[in-house]
């Protein structure tokens, strides 16, 4: 099975039961499973301070390893954007490593992408999927075995029974996204990807859909969203409306840019802070496809 490198680039470990309930899990499924020294280092609310983290994204580069998980999201990568060690990090993807996670690695990822034009996934974090005290979501598990055999090459998904689009048809499109909060963070730096023509998915969590219109708007007002061939949402968890939103909800926010965009606006995506989640290659070349309710994202052989 695969070589897999436990570090904590952002927030500390607070759950350390779901950690080693985790490590224990890819262990029993054959993989071979090292840890960073610095993994369950804290200071403030970082898993170590920021030189600290650093140097754990610099031992997970050079580990060999064929996939690179991080332990957690929380918050901590944008405060080390200037000083990633990018050459380290490509000439690790090109040997093979695999870097995988979401939520505040988005981050990474993009800053990556658009420096490196490396492909890097997003997917699964140690305590957040391996780590639960159930059993790891099948569908997880499938997408997340299919990148340890090198097998992956798309995905698919239902949109949800009331929604019905027309048929779209993109080619030869570069994919990238991720958490909406952190992606919004980066416009204007240099750490955020020139993506013309892309598919952008978008995911968040805790973010009441205001803040989601607000960051959408921002993009828009950027021209960002105006420049891509689809936008696909995720799913979007953690929040709560409250009685004087009268009916603002999330479909509000979509139905809104969906009159804004002249291209596919599609939802259901099975990716986010949930359990059920597919594992996405950032700076790949996909299609995308609809048939009735149903879905496909193909990016071949990566």
């Amino acid at each position: 099975m695969s070589h897999i490198y436990i570090f904590s680039p952002s927030s500390a470990v607070r759950d350390k039961a779901a950690f080693k309930r985790g490590v224990k899990r890819l262990q029993a499924q054959g993989h071979q499973v090292d840890i960073d020294a610095d993994a369950l280092s804290s200071s403030m609310r970082f898993a170590g301070d920021d030189e600290t983290r650093l140097n754990a994204i610099t031992r997970a580069a050079a580990s060999g390893a064929d996939i690179a998980m991080i332990s957690r999201g929380g918050y901590g990568l944008t405060r080390l954007l200037t000083q990633l060690p990018y050459k380290a990090i490509a000439k690790a993807i090109d040997k093979g490593t695999q870097f995988v996670g979401l939520s505040d690695f988005t981050a990474f990822q993009l800053a990556v992408y658009a420096k490196t034009q490396r492909i890097t996934w997003q997917g699964p974090a140690l305590g957040e999927d391996f780590g639960p005290e159930h059993e790891p979501d099948d569908i997880m598990q499938a997408c997340f075995d299919d990148l340890c055999l090198e097998q992956g090459e798309g995905t698919g998904w239902r949109f949800p029974a009331d929604e019905l689009t027309k048929p779209v048809k993109v080619n030869n499109a570069d994919l990238w996204g991720g958490n909406l909060a952190v992606l919004t963070s980066l416009l204007g730096t240099p750490y955020f990807p020139t993506v013309k023509g892309g598919v952008l998915f978008l995911e968040d969590v805790g973010e009441h859909p205001y803040k989601v219109e607000r960051m959408l708007t921002q993009l828009f007002n950027a021209g960002v969203l105006q420049q891509q061939k689809a936008i696909v949402f995720g799913q979007f968890t953690a929040y709560k409306l409250v009685s004087h939103d009268k009916g603002f909800k999330l479909k509000t926010v979509i139905d809104r840019l969906r009159l804004q965009l002249k291209i596919p606006v599609l939802t259901g995506l099975p990716f986010g802070h949930v359990p059920t989640k597919v594992l996405l290659p950032i700076g790949a070349k996909v299609d995308l496809a609809t048939e009735g309710r149903d879905a496909f994202l193909v990016w071949g052989h990566i």
